[in-house]
């Protein structure tokens, strides 16, 4: 099976209303391992076609923390975001995986022969020999903060897209993950100030992580909660409650970022028939579902013993790739052979 390869340019330049496109693999989303199955499709020579509701690459990565180092990528001490995405997508180029940015896997259907038919809401329709979800189906709606949402945009947000926002301000970081203490230390050479706040004295984020923030001198205050934020035209001031006390203190807040975790909204996709544990899809050990055709792999899917790191969805994106082509050809072998062994 090939894509209709006359069609890229329909859209990528003017839409793509009613239009069908044929393709061996079809990975749905375009976070890292996304982009990473795209790259194991094509080289085992299939063709792939990659759909995300987000009109760039990347997922979660490019929309909420491109400039976040990451630290869990093997071979790596660390990889701003943004550079991840762009080696990853690099590394799947030279195969030309067709793009379907912008669009939401919305239905999905069986043609008569069996093969899966994904529909997404700009009217295109993919038919594949074999279908890959690794994301890019729904969104993901940030925890609020209690206090304060009248200054979204103008001083509050959930993440750090662009540093730079921060640079020179008082800035109070709110939460007790991994996210919050990395966005702590990313601010702190740029801000004027940090404050971090978490309503506990445990934290979610790593050991490694908590004690480099407290290296660098930045105030952690626990057991409380900010309460409420205050200012005129932007965000100038944030009142610290302690949760105990309820005690509260004024501290100077250029900007607020509320790591405070986020909600999956798998949208359309918990209407295909999926089995789902928690609003995760349930995959077998060959990160197959209940679907025929239909495979998945990251931080989407659940099974027992699932660890959610970046990492792992790679070996699961590439585990769903080389299954999922057994099943396009069942005369095709399971293993793809060393990359070392191809020439390129």
């Amino acid at each position: 099976m090939n894509q209709l390869t006359a069609a890229t340019d329909e859209f990528t330049d003017h839409g793509a209303d009613a239009a069908t496109l044929d393709t061996d693999v079809l990975v749905i989303g375009a976070g890292p391992a996304g982009l990473y199955a795209a790259y194991c499709a094509g080289f085992r020579g299939l063709s792939v076609t990659v759909m995300d509701v987000l009109p760039q690459l990347g997922g979660q990565i490019s929309a909420m923390y491109p400039e976040k180092p990451i630290f869990d990528i093997a071979g790596f001490p660390a990889v701003r975001g943004r550079d991840l995405v762009d080696s990853l997508a690099a590394q799947a180029d030279p195969y030309a995986p067709l793009h379907l940015l912008g669009h939401r896997a919305t239905e999905l259907t069986y043609d008569p022969e069996g093969l899966p038919v994904v529909r997404s809401d700009q009217g295109t329709r993919v038919r594949a020999g074999s279908v890959v979800i690794t994301g890019g189906v729904g969104t993901f709606t940030p925890r609020p903060l209690p206090a304060g949402e009248e200054f979204l945009g103008r001083g509050l947000s959930y993440f750090v897209p662009d540093p730079a926002e921060h640079a020179g301000k008082d800035v109070v970081v709110v939460g007790g993950g991994d996210s919050a203490f990395d966005w702590a230390a990313l601010l702190s050479p740029l801000a004027r100030s940090v404050t971090l706040v978490h309503r506990t004295a445990r934290f979610r984020a790593h050991a490694a992580s908590v004690e480099k923030v407290r290296g660098l001198g930045i105030e952690i205050v626990t057991d409380s909660e900010v309460s409420a934020l205050s200012g005129t035209d932007r965000l100038e001031q944030a009142q610290i409650r302690h949760r105990t006390t309820k005690e509260t203190r004024l501290v100077p807040a250029g900007t607020v970022v509320a790591a405070l975790g986020f909600l999956a909204d798998l949208g359309p996709l918990q209407h295909w028939g999926l089995g789902l544990n928690a609003r995760k899809i349930a995959v077998d050990s060959r990160m197959a579902t209940n679907l025929p055709r239909v495979f998945a792999a990251g931080d989407i899917t659940d099974y027992p013993g699932k660890v959610r790191l970046i990492s792992v969805g790679f070996g699961e994106a590439a585990t769903a790739v080389n299954n999922a082509a057994t099943v396009i050809d069942p005369e095709a072998a399971l293993f793809p052979g060393h990359s070392t062994e191809k020439e390129h």
